[in-house]
């Protein structure tokens, strides 16, 4: 069975599954050839070295999270969506995303989101400063959740857990509360909660 042409977009393609599942690191030019049955040379004709090729990946990536479009009837649910959107995108490449980071172009990434929700909170009525500060507090609040999340997963096993910290002793008073504590977080619902009440607090205000 002839294997089809080797292209730049196969070869990036290739290497982002290389980073997204094993990180960076594992991201040699030798590696790369034997995932796409190729010459080591024939990678360099389409990317150039290793890190020409990073380079590549870091742009690529830009541009993927630059892939922002908003949903809803209100200003409100619109900025709500740009936040769902931005948290999934940092959820699913986290090694990219440091990549970029590493590479001085966090800014340059979030710029699309900002841009987002700028036209959001301008039809919401904001502007100035007051617009500005919504729009840092929502990007704030995604990231920050986003990396509790990433904390939470690769901590090692908590002793105690938190199901023997909240026991019924621990909160007599108001046992429901004990009983949620002590069981596992809902994070998309936590997500839309807190984005929810942050959005709308700070259009009203």
């Amino acid at each position: 069975m002839t294997r089809p042409a080797l292209t730049r977009e196969t070869v990036l393609d290739t290497a982002a599954n290389l980073v997204k599942q094993h990180g960076p690191d594992a991201l040699t030019m030798r590696k790369l050839a034997a995932e796409l049955g190729s010459a080591v040379t024939s990678i360099y004709w389409h990317v150039g070295n290793r890190e020409s090729l990073l380079d590549a990946l870091v742009e690529r990536t830009v541009a993927e999270l630059g892939e922002i479009r908003p949903a809803g009837r209100t200003p409100a649910q619109r900025v709500a969506s740009v936040a769902r959107t931005l948290r999934r995108q940092l959820r699913a490449h986290p090694h990219l995303v440091a990549m970029v980071h590493e590479r001085g172009l966090t800014e340059r990434m979030f710029l699309p989101a900002q841009q987002a929700l700028v036209r959001e909170v301008h039809a919401a009525g904001l502007r100035g400063a007051r617009a500005a500060e919504v729009v840092r507090a929502v990007q704030f609040q995604v990231v920050g959740f986003v990396l509790v999340e990433r904390n939470r997963e690769r901590a090692p096993a908590q002793r105690p857990a938190e199901e023997e910290l909240w026991g019924a002793e621990a909160a007599a008073d108001d046992p429901a509360l004990a009983r949620a504590l002590a069981g596992p977080v809902d994070q998309e619902r936590l997500f839309a909660t807190s984005v929810r009440a942050l959005v709308e607090s700070l259009l009203a205000g």
